[in-house]
């Protein structure tokens, strides 16, 4: 009969010590993977679905305020159309921020500024808000935009306006120090902001090369809630019981 215990005792061990600096360089490795993933998951959101904004001046006061951050959803308009009332963040078509002083952004901390810079890259971060607009749409293509009525209202396509997210002096009625009527071309936009006596939106960029319409191209998204501070949180409303009945035949 063969003694197979002694065989068996005769079996070489594997080396404890050998195996922690390969188990370090799988752990590091799915640290590196996942990072990776993370990352680019990160870029798809930033590219695709929502992105984040700071307000830099008071034009849309009192519905956001100077340093408010704001969520964008970046669907829209390619796969959610525009609408009367959404409130949208854009490139500038042209001239509108011309002798507009940016903010600054930078610390002058490395750290916290390649930080930030990286947030930005993954659609966390806020860095890149100087070369935005930031406004809420009043017209469609095709829109017909008037002001003001006798009873200092704006209206689209004949339908007078009743909007209480408008800032204005106090005692003035008139909801636009100037009168205008415009009829928006194909493919773009007019835009004002709430606090309407602060702010250069369509009616004061007629001489820039997009004759004050905001192109669709030129559309990063709509704001749909006030991220920061978190006394501050609100999802933005569209109203749409005030743009109720401006449809045109065939909307």
């Amino acid at each position: 009969m063969t003694d197979n215990t002694s065989s068996h005792r005769r079996r070489p061990r594997p080396s404890r010590g050998g195996g922690r600096p390969r188990g370090l360089a799988v752990f590091l490795r799915d640290i590196l993977v996942i990072f990776v993933i993370a990352l680019l998951i990160s870029f798809l959101v930033k590219t695709f679905l929502i992105r984040s904004f700071y307000i830099p001046s008071g034009s849309m006061e009192n519905t956001l305020q100077i340093d408010d951050r704001i969520i964008v959803n970046e669907l829209v308009p390619d796969v959610v159309d525009v609408q009367r009332g959404d409130v949208i963040v854009f490139t500038d078509p042209g001239g509108w921020l011309d002798g507009t002083a940016p903010v600054t952004t930078t610390s002058g901390n490395p750290v916290t500024d390649g930080a930030a810079w990286f947030l930005t890259q993954i659609g966390l971060g806020t860095r890149d808000s100087n070369d935005h607009l930031i406004k809420r749409v009043i017209g469609l293509p095709g829109d017909t935009v008037a002001c003001c009525n006798d009873f200092g209202q704006m209206s689209v396509n004949g339908v007078p306006l009743t909007e209480p997210y408008v800032l204005k002096p106090e005692g003035e009625a008139r909801v636009s120090g100037d009168d205008f009527s415009v009829t928006v071309p194909p493919d773009s936009l007019w835009v004002m902001g709430d606090n309407r006596y602060n702010s250069k939106d369509s009616r004061y960029n007629g001489s820039t090369p997009s004759r004050g319409f905001v192109p669709l191209s030129d559309v990063v998204g709509r704001a749909f809630v006030v991220s920061w501070p978190s006394t501050r949180w609100q999802w933005l409303d569209d109203h749409p019981e005030v743009f109720r009945g401006t449809e045109r035949e065939g909307e």
